[in-house]
């Protein structure tokens, strides 16, 4: 688990880092926040468009491949964003980049549910996903240190880019000797405990089979089942309002307080710190009681109230701060009973379809929101109208959530209550 939480921090860093690149990118290009919001949003349509296709290939052909497949190319195409000259050039490597990550989340999932039961599967996309909130507590200082150097006559901005893509490519190579496919594969595991894992992962399936809900339907079913769709619409709106937030955030604070970079990236840290601790506590939560959709649509109106608030705070930096915190802590601690949940009903590569079809139609949301924040700041005030609509789409995520139990009564999780579960 230390290992996928150290490649997911990296893929995601690479993501995300031209938040803070922004603080000196887009004057040194000229760029409007327009097109920022634009170039920081297209990386979710290359996205959007294999991610399908590589959560089925992962889930058929394996995920060491395409893991390392998927690294090497990502972690080069963000070196290579340390080269650009123009807005064109700009837009067209973001969204390169973004299709050569596609599958990446997927197939980690996918991972996850051939080594861990359902019962367990909470607190394991928990810590995996800390890994989101994790990149953005390191990528402050980091890309905040890396911002003031100036080496061979290149902006600290361009060295962000170089230095933070490199290691996707040295940790992709390292994937295909490191990870281990399946527990069966596990020369590394005691045999007692390979036995007992692999009986009851295969019991598992067997339930799903006994309680109706088929281990192995077509990939055509599982992307027609209305709850997959509910569970993409759901969170289409939850990552407007996360990522709407998260690659603005920087030059959010950077209007508030007037701090400098450095300074700006260690006050985005701290929303990002209490996030990892939400998102894990919300993770054991969710695991124990064996409850889905109350931890996700809680958190979530948790989230939209915290951003609402610092939307009227604006010219109060601390107080600002604090309903920040609070809004991160919702944004960031509802992913794991998410997963969970959506993850409950589907096996195999029909689960890997629905999986990719989820997060690809929901991180269509990671472009709505970055450009609509670049948009409305452009052609509003400040960031209020802004920060109002990401509260907006955080509680439709919620709504969403809580309408999936409407066309599915009395879901089935193995290795949780069969009654009452995910009320």
């Amino acid at each position: 688990m230390p290992y996928l939480i150290l490649l997911y921090v990296v893929a995601y860093l690479d993501r995300v880092n031209v938040s803070y690149a922004a603080l000196e990118m887009t004057a040194d290009l000229g760029f409007t926040d327009q097109t920022y919001g634009w170039g920081a949003g297209i990386f979710f349509i290359g996205y959007f468009l294999l991610e399908v296709p590589g959560a089925v290939f992962a889930s058929r052909w394996g995920v060491r491949r395409m893991i390392c497949r998927i690294m090497v190319s990502w972690g080069i195409l963000a070196m290579i964003m340390g080269f650009i000259q123009s807005a064109t050039q700009f837009h067209w490597l973001r969204f390169f980049i973004g299709a050569a990550e596609a599958g990446f989340f997927p197939a980690m999932i996918v991972y996850l549910g051939q080594w861990f039961r359902a019962a367990d599967r909470g607190k394991a996309v928990a810590w995996f996903m800390s890994a989101i909130s994790l990149a953005m507590v390191l990528g402050g200082p980091v890309s905040g240190a890396l911002l003031q150097i100036k080496w061979l006559g290149l902006e600290g901005w361009r060295w962000l880019f170089i230095l933070e893509g490199l290691p996707a490519v040295i940790l992709g190579i390292s994937v295909l000797f490191i990870l281990t496919e399946k527990p069966e594969d596990a020369k590394w595991l005691p045999e007692d405990e390979k036995a007992w894992l692999i009986h009851e992962l295969a019991r598992e399936k067997l339930e799903r089979e006994m309680s109706g809900l088929t281990s192995s339907p077509s990939i055509v079913r599982a992307l027609a089942d209305p709850r997959v769709w509910l569970f993409s619409g759901a969170y289409f709106f939850g990552l407007i309002a996360s990522n709407g937030l998260g690659y603005w955030l920087p030059m959010i604070m950077k209007s508030l307080s007037g701090f400098s970079n450095f300074a700006v990236a260690l006050m985005v840290s701290l929303p990002y710190s209490l996030g990892v601790i939400a998102k894990l506590t919300a993770g054991w939560s969710s695991d124990r009681t064996r409850e889905r959709r109350w931890h996700t649509a809680g958190l979530l109106m948790i989230g939209a109230f915290g951003l609402a608030a610092m939307s009227q705070l604006q010219g109060q930096l601390v107080l600002a701060l604090v309903f920040l915190c609070i809004g991160v802590i919702g944004l960031t601690g509802y992913t794991p009973s998410f997963w969970a949940y959506a993850t409950s009903f589907l096996a195999g590569s029909a689960n890997a379809a629905a999986i990719g079809l989820i997060n690809s139609i929901g991180n269509l949301g990671s472009f709505v929101g970055p450009y609509g924040m670049g948009w409305l700041k452009q052609h509003t005030t400040g960031y209020t109208a802004g920060l109002l609509v990401l509260a907006g789409a955080s509680v439709m995520t919620a709504l969403l959530v809580l309408l999936v139990n409407k066309l599915n009564s009395n879901p089935v999780v193995p290795g949780a209550r069969t009654k009452g579960s995910d009320r």
